[in-house]
C-alpha cells in the first residue's frame, strides 16, 4: 500500500512539474525593445532599455513584461538621468508593464521553425496611464520550447497619451533644442524559455 502511495504521489509531482513548466520567462539577454527619437525635425536617434523581465504561460497565454524605466540608454550618460527624471519620472512610475492575451491554440501548433504572424491587441501602463494598443507580430518557434516574438512594423507610442508631453517639453528646454517629436516608434525582439 506504502509503495502504491508513493508511485501516487510521485506521478502527480511529475504531472505537476509539467504544468508548472508550461511558464515561460523572458531572457533579457536575448531580447531588445528599441525606441527612436527625433530633435531639430531631422536627428533621428536610437534608443533601447536594457533591462527587460516577463513571461508567458503557453497554456493560458497569459503575457507579461516589464520595462525597467531607469535602464534607459541612449548613450550619452546625461541624456540618461534627464530622460529618467524628467520624462519617464522613475522614482514615482519605476517601470512599464505590458500586458496581452495571446491564441495559445496556433502558438502550441507550431513546428520548430515556424513562423506565425498577427495583429495583437495588448495594454501598456506607462507613466501611471494604462492604454489598449496593437502591434503586428511575428512569433517563431525555436528549438528547446523557446519562441521568438518580433514586431513586424514599429508601435507608435504617442506622448500625450500617456501624459509625457510635459516631460518631452523640459527636456527640450534643458538641452536647448527646437524640437522633440512626440510620436515616438518602437521595435522589439523578445526572446522566452523555460525556466
Amino acid at each position: 500500500m506504502n509503495k502504491l502511495n508513493n508511485l501516487i504521489c510521485t506521478s502527480l509531482l511529475m504531472l505537476f512539474s509539467v504544468q508548472a513548466s508550461a511558464n515561460l520567462s523572458l531572457n533579457n539577454e536575448q531580447s531588445a525593445l528599441h525606441f527612436v527619437s527625433v530633435k531639430k525635425s531631422s536627428i533621428a536617434e536610437v534608443h533601447h532599455f536594457s533591462e527587460l523581465a516577463g513571461k508567458f504561460d503557453d497554456q493560458s497565454g497569459e503575457v507579461s513584461i516589464e520595462i525597467n524605466l531607469a535602464s534607459v540608454e541612449t548613450l550619452i550618460p546625461i541624456r540618461n538621468e534627464r530622460m529618467q527624471a524628467l520624462l519617464f519620472e522613475t522614482e514615482l512610475y519605476p517601470k512599464a508593464v505590458i500586458s496581452a492575451k495571446v491564441d495559445v491554440s496556433k502558438i502550441n501548433k507550431l513546428a520548430v521553425g515556424e513562423i506565425y504572424h498577427t495583429k495583437q491587441n495588448f495594454k501598456l501602463n506607462l507613466h501611471g496611464i494604462n492604454n489598449a494598443m496593437d502591434a503586428v507580430v511575428a512569433i517563431t518557434k525555436l528549438k528547446n520550447g523557446k519562441f521568438n516574438v518580433t514586431s513586424v512594423k514599429p508601435v507608435i507610442v504617442q506622448a500625450a497619451n500617456f501624459e509625457l508631453l510635459n516631460g518631452i517639453n523640459s527636456l527640450k528646454n534643458i538641452a536647448n533644442l527646437p524640437s522633440i517629436t512626440t510620436q515616438v516608434p518602437v521595435t522589439f525582439n523578445l526572446v522566452f524559455e523555460s525556466k
